[in-house]
């Protein structure tokens, strides 16, 4: 493919769309950097692409906050918009990046995501068809989930143990798959359903119609604006029931949509409900359950009995390393002056990018030593050894790691994390609660910074959380899967018999 796009690129300079293109195929290599230059002169030859406009914002944003990366993204996202305003994709890509931005007040985002509905979802409320659902409160339900996420992805760590431990006496699992792409975790997850149904090149229209045949009860969305999201099957109404949980961190903004999943961590009573088209419904135990990976190297010591100082690490994406983060922990190291940081993500394989974070990291004074800087590392068992390396991980905020907590944890690496105002940036809070580690929760900047020192400092209590941490999570709530998925089930149950009361009541029954 590229082969050809460079062609056509010889034979005509001046062709937006062969410059596009050629953007995409770089990015899908992580040739970051590359790819931005053809969307840019994409948008030379023709500034009133939309597309164009839209990938080189995606672009930007996959290669983090360096400089104004992030702020100029967004710009791109609002610049396709106003091009398209029926952009759909483009929508949700801006709504999915507000949430990586300090800039971004819980009030702005809710009123964006109400904005996206207001223009994708009202036209096809009239469409919306009475359900034909038995309500029955005491029946055998049908759930189905919506995905794009069915393979080698961290919304399949979480998934997969419900999925595995769901009562099939009482429900009839089935899911709709979003993405062509097959690997082994998908055919596990296979094997946990009753049925599997692909929607790639489905139409949301005749989505929503296979839906409504399956006779689903409770549908639910596992993407929300993210990609491989089907909102508008969502917004068509097929299921009586539709939830949304994990995949993306915030309100759908549709109406359509009754519940989304969470807890009194992620969102503590009073504090979030005013930001949600739904109806939060809080889970006892925690909204999240770990399935920790197969392959899990052992624990190892704390490197810093072997090398004298302590290693601070993040293996999150760079799109959640802010400019306030960066700060954040250049001031740090400052408190620690023989302390290194680590970190890993994705965006690093490219070497432009590497040599940018590099440069903006000299910026803040901090010598090239402390750093170390490298891409990602596609064998999960070699991933996961990396941690050996780390004495202390530092969460990200305002979007808070999930996966990459959960792996630290199951290393033995404690994580030191900044409790937001908005879920994204309180996940942290709910993973290490559940893990009985509170005290490594900051309410401030200043905290945070005086919890990372007093860890540093206590290298006794590094080595019994390395000895002690895995077993302690593994017995904790976090990975405690048939108990969550009686939790779930408990709330799908309650959900399903306000439906049928409501039917009841609409028909003049008795509830």
């Amino acid at each position: 493919a590229i082969e050809c796009y460079r062609r056509a690129i010889a034979l005509a300079p001046g062709l937006a769309e062969a410059h596009n293109n050629l953007g995409n195929v770089l990015c899908k290599l992580d040739r970051t950097q590359e790819a931005i230059r053809h969307y840019q002169r994409a948008l030379i030859e023709k500034p009133d692409f939309a597309e164009a406009h839209n990938n080189l914002a995606f672009a930007l944003q996959s290669r983090g906050w360096l400089g104004e990366g992030m702020h100029t993204a967004l710009a791109h996202y609002r610049r396709a918009l106003e091009l398209q305003p029926d952009f759909a994709e483009t929508y949700s890509n801006l709504l999915f990046a507000l949430n990586y931005s300090t800039r971004t007040s819980p009030e702005m985002l809710f009123e964006e995501a109400r904005r996206f509905a207001e223009r994708h979802e009202a036209p096809l409320a009239a469409r919306r068809e009475p359900h034909a659902n038995d309500p029955d409160p005491q029946r055998r339900l049908r759930v189905g989930y919506v995905s794009g996420d069915f393979r080698s992805h961290s919304v399949a760590f979480f998934i997969e143990p419900l999925l595995t431990h769901h009562d099939r006496t009482r429900f009839e699992v089935f899911c709709y798959s979003c993405h062509a792409r097959e690997d082994d975790v998908t055919q596990r997850l296979k094997s946990h359903a009753d049925h599997w149904r692909s929607l790639v090149g489905v139409t949301d229209e005749d989505a929503a119609r296979q839906i409504r045949t399956d006779g689903i009860d409770i549908l639910v969305d596992l993407a929300g604006h993210t990609e491989g999201g089907r909102l508008f099957v969502f917004a068509r109404k097929p299921a009586p029931v539709q939830v949304t949980y994990i995949g993306y961190p915030n309100t759908t903004g549709l109406e359509s949509i009754d519940y989304r999943f969470t807890d009194a961590w992620a969102d503590p009573a009073g504090q979030t409900e005013r930001y949600h088209t739904e109806t939060l419904v809080r889970l006892p135990r925690g909204f999240l359950c770990y399935q920790p990976p197969d392959l899990a190297p052992p624990v190892v010591a704390p490197p810093c009995l072997r090398t004298g100082y302590v290693t601070f690490g993040s293996f999150n994406n760079m799109t959640k390393v802010t400019d306030e983060v960066m700060m954040l922990w250049t001031e740090l190291l400052r408190a620690l002056p023989s302390a290194r940081l680590l970190i890993k993500s994705g965006a690093l394989a490219d070497a432009a990018v590497h040599a940018r974070c590099l440069a903006r990291w000299q910026q803040t004074g901090i010598a090239r030593e402390r750093l170390e800087l490298i891409g990602p590392i596609p064998d999960p068992e070699q991933h996961l050894a990396r941690y050996g390396q780390v004495d202390i991980a530092l969460d990200p905020f305002p979007y808070n790691g999930t996966t990459t907590t959960c792996e630290a944890l199951w290393m033995g690496v404690p994580v030191i994390t900044l409790a937001g105002r908005a879920h994204a940036g309180r996940v942290g809070v709910s993973l290490l609660h559940s893990v009985g580690l509170d005290d490594l929760v900051a309410d401030s900047p200043e905290r945070y910074v005086e919890l990372a020192v007093q860890l540093a400092r206590q290298p006794e209590r590094l080595t019994s959380l390395r000895r002690e941490l895995r077993e302690c999570m593994a017995a904790s709530p976090l990975c405690d899967a048939p108990a969550f998925a009686r939790d779930l089930e408990a709330a799908y149950q309650a959900m399903w018999q306000q439906w049928c009361a409501q039917q009841s009541a609409t028909s003049g029954g008795s509830p």
